[in-house]
């Protein structure tokens, strides 16, 4: 049976290279994204991965979106947890 790994933040940028590079190691892919809805349509258009839509900030939002990733998929066995934005500042201000 293939594993099931979730990548938050899995349709652009270094989520989108770990899905493939996940998939490509066999793994079966739930990348999961938030806002960029023509990103993940493209990503989703380029690949065989599967594509989920939640905010991984909302506790609830993630539970239901893991239900339906096992329901979908079935029971996941690993989690990259890439998403998430990065607000650079001077060092002093970020404290």
């Amino acid at each position: 049976m293939q594993k099931t790994v979730v990548v938050t933040g899995g349709t652009r940028g270094i989520g989108a290279s770990i899905s493939r590079a996940l998939n490509k190691q066999g793994w079966q892919v739930a990348a999961v994204y938030h806002a960029n809805e023509e990103g993940a349509k493209a990503f989703q258009q380029d690949t065989p991965i599967a594509v989920f839509k939640w905010d991984v900030g909302d506790f609830s939002a993630c539970q239901d979106g893991l239900a339906g990733i096992e329901k979908d998929l079935g029971p996941i066995s690993a989690l990259v947890n890439n998403a998430g934005i990065t607000q650079d500042a001077m060092l002093v201000l970020m404290l």
